[in-house]
């Protein structure tokens, strides 16, 4: 982030309402003596705006072109909106956003991406998500994008856990976070 003290703000708020010590299993499956329900973090009012401040500040200070912002219900979701509302105030590119199901609608439209229309012209799409430690849910999120068909340009992560999920993103995406274990355990 730009602003030192923000980011030092935002790392606090994480580390005060978003983390717990215990013995959690996460999504992959892989246990765990600590666990980020970032939700928490982003669903405050000044959480979700120092969150999303940052991962555009990564946009900004990295070039990442793009046109629109997604990512896997329901941890994206907080990031997502705020992304998309923080960019319009900003401009003069704002992100249109979307929502990648876990699974296709099973009526209606049967869509596995909401938000975005035929009607839409967009081209490449960043993916976000709150954390990141298989990289599964950044992946498949990219899929969708990519079947919409979306050029996905970036993936930026609120936290990696350092478990190896952003290291796999690498391989084909250029991949970015707001805070790695390193710095919140620091």
């Amino acid at each position: 982030m730009q602003n030192k003290t923000e980011w030092e703000e935002l790392k606090k708020l994480l580390l005060d309402r978003s983390l717990s010590f215990g013995d959690f299993v996460l999504s992959s499956g892989k246990r765990s003596n600590y666990y980020f329900d970032s939700k928490i973090t982003t669903l405050h009012p000044r959480g979700i705006y120092l969150a999303c401040r940052a991962v555009l500040d990564i946009v900004r200070d990295n070039n990442i072109h793009a046109d629109a912002i997604g990512g896997l219900t329901l941890g994206a979701d907080p990031l997502v909106s705020g992304c998309a509302m923080l960019s319009h105030l900003q401009g003069p590119f704002p992100l249109h956003a979307f929502i990648v199901r876990k699974e296709p609608k099973v009526h209606g439209s049967k869509r596995m991406i909401e938000g975005l229309s035929d009607k839409d012209t967009l081209r490449q799409a960043i993916i976000v998500e709150d954390v990141c430690t298989t990289g599964a849910s950044s992946l498949k999120a990219v899929e969708a994008a990519e079947n919409y068909p979306l050029d996905v340009t970036a993936v930026i992560s609120l936290v990696d856990r350092e478990e190896g999920g952003s290291d796999l993103i690498r391989k084909k995406y250029p991949f970015y976070s707001v805070f790695r274990r390193a710095d919140l355990f620091s």
